[in-house]
């Protein structure tokens, strides 16, 4: 047997010589996608391998709740612009051009960042997503995949874009892949009808699927109440968009009513601050507010056009610390919270049994190995959330199958270098 002989192999699989809540511990993963066993001493059973963490910290996979997977390709292409000069001069049209093959190694690179840096699960919002869902299946890891719907109020567009919805979510879960889900995406009120959206809100219950979409972003509300008297989030609820299966991205507009209707809706909110900071948004996600009146929060680090990584290590130290600023307030959003957030609160959004080391749960765990900047490890938390970036993860498991084993991932080089040549030429046809 040689290490690689690990990789991609549903079986049975020992964990020991790690750190779990600061004390020794052994997993065992019962090769059925389930943690069997956690504790100082576990039964190794019929494990077919074990690993030696070498006093790493075990922590749940990270679950990235809001991004747009393909436009790893447009890393660094377009920065340093308002948001909506940025989306109508730069991104929209260069994502005109984009095709099959373009979204498939858009995703694969995305799908190899994330395993890279211990992601387990993302919340993806695109289009081609058949395509995105090849990749995903490929890659190993989780998915929640919808279709973008925009409409801009055309009624032919409507149409089309429900038929294109209707036939992603027919054709991922005939795919019968547990761990690739549909969902349902309007874009944002800005972008989608009443008409877009009523219908969207009726097709996630039809199907009980996740619907996710953008929420204040920006300050969306002024030309809301101008054009259907209401604030967004009065609206959407209007619309039925608001429920608990509601996955809203960027919140930062809201007020203390829309606060109390997401409450009382069992909306998940997503903060995303390292985008939301960089396009210069105007305003930061009201997480005390949204804590106290009982909304869940998770984390997502959007596309990589504009964050422009996928790393949730740097997601959970800017949110972190973003919160204590802003609020002037440094015990806002301790490091426990930062990591339910990037973790168990994504997870139960989707429907999961992930974002938790315990037996039962789902085995989506990483190993964070010691490094210069998590020793000593006095608090493996606080290390995870304030000092630790996604590189320093050398293993990365996902349903129970080894996807990164000391930093190596299969065919990772090729992707790279596939991906990278695709983006170039991506950018050459949209150029010339």
């Amino acid at each position: 047997m040689t290490e690689t002989d690990i990789f991609g192999k549903k079986v049975p699989i020992l964990i020991k010589n790690v750190r779990l809540n600061d004390k020794p511990t052994e997993i065992y993963l019962d090769g059925n996608g389930i943690i069997g066993a956690v504790g100082k001493a576990v039964k190794d059973h019929d494990a077919r391998f074990i690993i030696d963490g070498e006093g790493a910290v075990a922590l749940p996979g990270m679950v990235n709740m809001h991004t747009h997977s393909p436009m790893s390709l447009l890393r660094g292409y377009s920065d340093d612009m308002p948001l909506f000069e940025w989306l109508s001069t730069k991104i929209w049209p260069i994502e005109a051009r984009l095709t099959e093959s373009d979204i498939y190694w858009g995703a694969k690179l995305a799908c190899l960042e994330m395993i890279r840096t211990g992601t387990t699960a993302f919340n993806d919002m695109y289009f081609m997503m058949n395509s995105i869902a090849n990749a995903v299946d490929e890659a190993g890891i989780r998915a929640c995949l919808s279709h973008c719907m925009i409409d801009n109020g055309d009624h032919a567009k409507f149409e089309s874009e429900c038929t294109v919805t209707e036939k992603t979510v027919a054709a991922i879960k005939a795919r019968q892949n547990p761990r690739i889900m549909a969902g349902v995406s309007p874009h944002a009120v800005y972008t989608v009808s009443e008409e877009g959206l009523r219908w969207c809100a009726a097709f996630s219950e039809q199907e009980n699927i996740p619907l996710h979409i953008h929420v204040d972003e920006t300050d969306e509300n002024p030309d809301c109440i101008k054009t259907h008297g209401m604030r967004v989030v009065p609206w959407l609820d209007h619309c039925g968009i608001l429920s608990s299966r509601c996955i809203a991205a960027h919140c930062c507009w809201l007020d203390d009513d829309d606060i109390s209707l997401f409450a009382t809706r069992g909306v998940t909110a997503i903060h995303s601050p390292v985008s939301n900071m960089k396009l210069a948004v105007g305003r930061a996600f009201p997480y005390p507010k949204l804590k106290a009146a009982g909304v869940s929060v998770a984390l997502g680090t959007d596309g990589a056009s504009s964050n422009n990584d996928l790393d949730m290590f740097a997601e959970m130290k800017t949110a972190a610390i973003l919160q204590k600023f802003i609020w002037n307030n440094p015990t806002i959003m301790p490091a426990g919270e930062v990591l339910a957030a990037a973790s168990r609160n994504g997870a139960k959004a989707l429907g999961l049994d992930a974002g938790v080391i315990a037996p039962g749960f789902f085995a989506d765990i990483i190993l964070v190995g010691k490094n210069p900047a998590n020793v000593p490890d006095i608090n493996s938390v606080s290390n995870a959330v304030y000092a630790t970036g996604g590189l320093a993860v050398e293993t990365t498991i996902c349903d129970g199958v080894v996807l990164m084993h000391k930093g190596i991932i299969p065919d990772a080089e090729e992707i790279l270098a596939k991906s990278e040549e695709v983006a170039f030429d991506l950018i050459r046809r949209a150029t010339t």
